[in-house]
Parts: C-alpha cells; sequence; structure tokens
C-alpha cells in the first residue's frame, strides 16, 4: 500500500472524528442554552417565593419583584460572560505570543547557521557577509552572544595564528613596516576582531575570552573593549590600542612594540614579559 492509499483510509476517519467534535459542541451549547433558560425562566420565582415566605402581595408586585431578581441574573451572567471572554483573549495573547517566540527563536538559529556555514567560504565577502550576520543575531539575542563571542574569537585564533602559517602571512621577522595593516591584509579578521570588541561592552555571564598566541600586527583595536581578553603570546606589533579597553587583560609575553596605546586603560593588567619598546603610552592607563 503506498502513502495515496493509507492517507485516502486516515481521511474518512479524521472526517468522523471532526463530525462528531462539532456535534459534541453543538450539543453541549444546546445544553447550556437550555440550562441558563430555564435557570432564567423558574429561578427568580422561586427567590421571590422563598423570600415572600408566604405572605400575600399583588400580582403586579410580585411580577415586578419576578423582573427584578431576572434583571440581575442576567446582570450577572453577562458579566461572567465578560469576564470569560476577557480571559479567552489573555490565553489567545499568551498562545500567539509563545508561537511568535517560537518562530523568532527558529529565524534566529537559521540564520546562525546559515552565518556559520558562510564563515567557511572561499570567497572573502561571504565569510565578511557571516561575521556580520553573527555580529547582528549578538546583538539583538543575549541567548546567542556567548557563543558568536566565541565564534568570533576562534575565527581569530585559527585565521591568525602566531607565529604565522599561511603561505600568504608576512614573515614572523619581517619588518613591521613591510606589514600591510589587518584590515588589507585579512579584512575578514578585522571584522571579526572589530565585533568581538564591540560585543564584549555589552553584558555577559562569562569571563575571559581567548585570543592568545595570534597575529594580530598593525591590527586597528582603537577604542575597543577587550576587558578580560587573553593576548598571551600574541603579536600586537604596531596595533592601534587608542582608547582601547584592555582592564584586566592578560599581556602576558604579548609583543606590543610600537603599538600605540595613547589614552588606553591597562587597569590590573598583566603584563608579565611583556615587550613595550617604542610604544605610545601618552596618558595610558597603568594603574
Amino acid at each position: 500500500m503506498d502513502m495515496g492509499d493509507l492517507d485516502r483510509g486516515r481521511r474518512p476517519r479524521r472526517d468522523r472524528l471532526v463530525r462528531r467534535r462539532a456535534i459534541a459542541a453543538l450539543l453541549a451549547g444546546t445544553t447550556g442554552l437550555a440550562v441558563l433558560g430555564a435557570v432564567l425562566v423558574v429561578l427568580p420565582g422561586v427567590v421571590v417565593d422563598h423570600d415572600l415566605a408566604g405572605a400575600s402581595v399583588a400580582a403586579q408586585d410580585r411580577l415586578k419583584a419576578v423582573n427584578d431578581v431576572r434583571t440581575t441574573l442576567l446582570q450577572a451572567v453577562g458579566g461572567m460572560v465578560v469576564l470569560f471572554g476577557a480571559y479567552a483573549t489573555w490565553r489567545q495573547l499568551q498562545v500567539s505570543q509563545a508561537g511568535l517566540r517560537a518562530t523568532q527563536e527558529g529565524y534566529v538559529t537559521d540564520r546562525f547557521s546559515t552565518a556559520v556555514d558562510q564563515l567557511g567560504s572561499d570567497k572573502l565577502e561571504t565569510r565578511i557577509g557571516g561575521l556580520h550576520a553573527l555580529w547582528r543575531i549578538a546583538e539583538h539575542s543575549a541567548r546567542d552572544r556567548e557563543a558568536v563571542i566565541s565564534i568570533q574569537a576562534a575565527y581569530l585564533r585559527t585565521h591568525l595564528p602566531w607565529p604565522p602559517a599561511g603561505p600568504d602571512a608576512p614573515a614572523a621577522d619581517a619588518p613591521i613596516n613591510d606589514v600591510a595593516p589587518l584590515e588589507v591584509r585579512a579584512a575578514d579578521a578585522q571584522v571579526a576582531l572589530t565585533g568581538l570588541g564591540v560585543l564584549l561592552l555589552q553584558p555577559r555571564e562569562h569571563s575571559w575570552v581567548n585570543l592568545s598566541v595570534t597575529d594580530l600586527r598593525r591590527a586597528d583595536c582603537d577604542g575597543l573593549w577587550l576587558h578580560e581578553v587573553n593576548l598571551d603570546r600574541s603579536c600586537m606589533e604596531a596595533a592601534g590600542l587608542y582608547h582601547a579597553n584592555l582592564t584586566q587583560a592578560s599581556l602576558v609575553s604579548v609583543n606590543l612594540r610600537h603599538a600605540d596605546l595613547k589614552t588606553a586603560i591597562l587597569r590590573r593588567t598583566r603584563c608579565v614579559l611583556a615587550d613595550l619598546r617604542g610604544a605610545r603610552l601618552v596618558e595610558t592607563d597603568l594603574r
């Protein structure tokens, strides 16, 4: 039996189930209306007779009392209907919001997967697009921010190892003036570094980002937030760190020769064996 036969066999059962549910709902509604009608017709007279306790009153007065009770009951039923409608609206709103959140999460997940796939592309512009997409996801989704930060840091470590490993990377002993700025020789890496330095400004659950043993020669880090970033044994020769925040960062054995650290913040930064020869330290906060 093929799938078409199975579907044709299931359809009559589904139709019967729908009909049974419709009939049950109709019967329940009819019963409810009958009970409500009986209550509105019979109960007011019972209430009035109970209150009169056998006392003799004019028929007109009794009819007025019955109508007053009936009006009160109708108002009570109307109030219950309004309350039930408000509750049903609230529940529907909750369900709609839950569905919207699920849809948004699914959309973010799809965007996240697509962006990560783009990072493995051979085309530079595709990789840059993927990095920008991850950046935007992290800015709008706190839930995915830590994952994006980790991906960006791993991207930098794997694409810019120190000492250089790729055939196109400048040699480790190349004069710094012969090394192109990072945004020229590896534009995608500069995008990842900038995004990382911006995202670290926002509240985070975890500390420490690993950028150790990374080739960041002539990288543009001006104004970036690199708080609690591990840059141990990295090469940041001639890097631009103007007004960068490196509070509590680890710079053990880092190469910062000729780096621009003007007005940079290095409070409680570990600088053991750091090479700062020729670095610009004008108004640098070294407390």
